[in-house]
């Protein structure tokens, strides 16, 4: 499965009143693996700036200036997530921006080109209601490292938001239901005579580390009751 985790910055908060975009990044992963191919820009709004955004971001008029404006993008943005399944933190915000974008060019709308849109900030309220479930909120929560992310930028947050699903929905992957008839009792008898034995790799360093941060994880969230970390000795 192909998927584009997809984020923007832009001049404000309300695309109506004609903010515009003016980062976007999107990051591709194949079958839940990061393929380090990526799509990102700086695009020239033709616009002030709200105060207000160039606070979370950081990124000013004067630098945008001799960058590209978005109809000289959009072709290759929509030829890089055609077909993909987008995922976006607070989708609506993201896709009604793009939309705004691709309308002005009289191009196809996001939803239309890509097989499917995922927000994982719906994804998150469903998990844990009532709790922040904003980007940094949720590294917290699932551990992983943002500490190099001060300000807002659209591929770092994609980049970002890649590691939070995974960390998110580990072990749906394997969810897959077999509705094939059983074999006879001669093809499995043929089927295991053929079998090679089974490679056995042991997990590196990194991928232990990995595995004892989710688990401290769901430590935390299940107040003490994870299942696979050991009980502590009794007194």
């Amino acid at each position: 499965m192909r998927q584009i985790f997809l984020d923007t910055e832009t001049t404000g908060l309300e695309a109506r009143l004609g903010h515009r975009i003016i980062e976007l990044a999107c990051v591709e992963m194949v079958n839940r693996r990061l393929t380090r191919r990526h799509l990102h820009y700086y695009v020239n709004p033709d616009r002030d700036i709200d105060a207000g955004a160039l606070a979370v971001h950081g990124i000013s008029r004067d630098f945008l200036s001799d960058k590209p404006r978005f109809g000289e993008v959009a072709n290759e943005f929509l030829d890089f997530i055609r077909g993909a399944e987008l995922v976006i933190h607070n989708a609506a915000f993201d896709v009604g921006f793009l939309d705004n974008e691709l309308n002005m060019l009289g191009l196809a709308t996001v939803a239309t080109v890509c097989a499917n849109i995922r927000d994982t900030l719906k994804m998150a309220r469903e998990l844990h209601p009532g709790k922040k479930n904003n980007l940094n909120a949720l590294c917290e929560r699932y551990g992983v490292n943002n500490a190099h992310r001060t300000l807002h930028g659209a591929l770092l947050d994609a980049e970002i938001l890649a590691d939070v699903y995974v960390a998110m929905t580990r072990g749906q992957e394997s969810l897959i239901m077999d509705l094939s008839p059983p074999p006879t009792a001669e093809l499995q008898v043929n089927s295991l005579a053929k079998r090679k034995p089974t490679p056995v790799l042991p997990a590196s360093e990194t991928e232990l580390a990995d595995h004892q941060r989710v688990l401290v994880a769901i430590q935390k969230e299940s107040k003490g009751k994870c299942l696979w970390l050991p009980s502590e000795p009794a007194v």
